[in-house]
């Protein structure tokens, strides 16, 4: 194996490549090869393998607790690795076999699996902080309120982008507290410490049980729900292609 210890010559090009480089070009290609022989094994025996996921610890919640149990109960050799995140990551890069975001966030060059409702933005406060502060009427009302935000793992802070009726409004707001957790960010608007904009699925209790506010009600965009997404121009290992399945199972049931 003396020639990985020397530099590589592309005939064609004439460009140099280093070792470590020739190993990012073949690593895909070995991967697919040993998908390819535990796919063989699998089908011989009983299915079995790792599947690592990302994705943020709201986007678990469904799955956990609506295709796994069943999923790992009748495959109890597959083993699902979940790591929680908030970053949008690179799934090939940073080592997963799949990844969980809203379905405008995936790439194009990704095989996405609805599962999802649509996700509805809400503006909520606690009874206490409006009792310190009047309603907001309009979204640039929402400037002079004390608002809690929530931050990426990439610093980006996550944008205030209100519409109704084919008007649209971004609000750059202020306020006392900023997260990357959105139970986090509930339980600061719960304690009354300023208006959050989280999911409405998030809060929907606290609302339905007046522990909450949902403000500005008719200004909430949606966006299309989550997926479960993973490369397309890849051999996915059978433990993966078994779990994409039983996601589409649910999701047809549920239909």
């Amino acid at each position: 194996m003396g020639w990985l210890s020397a530099s590589v010559k592309n005939c064609e090009w004439g460009e140099e490549f280093l070792p470590e480089q020739l190993f990012k070009r073949v690593q895909p290609l070995l991967g697919d090869l040993e998908c390819a022989v535990n796919d063989v094994t699998s089908e011989r025996n009983t299915p079995s393998g790792l599947i690592r996921l990302s994705a943020s610890e709201s986007s678990f919640k469904c799955l956990i607790q609506h295709v796994m149990p069943q999923f790992l109960q009748d495959n109890p050799q597959i083993h699902i690795e979940c790591v929680a995140d908030s970053r949008l990551v690179d799934i090939v890069a940073d080592g997963f076999d799949a990844g969980i975001r809203l379905f405008d966030d995936v790439p194009r060059d990704m095989i996405a699996v609805r599962f999802g409702p649509d996700v509805r933005f809400a503006a909520v406060a606690s009874p206490g902080y409006l009792s310190r502060h009047p309603a907001p009427s309009a979204p640039h009302d929402l400037k002079a309120h004390r608002c809690i935000r929530f931050r990426f793992a990439s610093g980006t802070l996550f944008c205030w982008d209100l519409d109704h009726a084919g008007r649209s409004a971004s609000i750059d707001v202020n306020g006392p507290m900023t997260m990357d957790n959105l139970n986090l960010m509930t339980k600061a608007a719960l304690a009354g410490i300023g208006i959050a904009w989280v999911p409405e699925q998030q809060v929907e209790a606290h609302l339905q049980a007046g522990r909450l506010v949902h403000l500005l009600p008719h200004w909430g965009p949606s966006y299309a729900g989550a997926c479960l997404y993973y490369p397309a121009n890849r051999h996915p290992p059978m433990a993966l292609r078994m779990f994409a399945e039983a996601v589409r199972e649910w999701v047809r049931q549920q239909a």
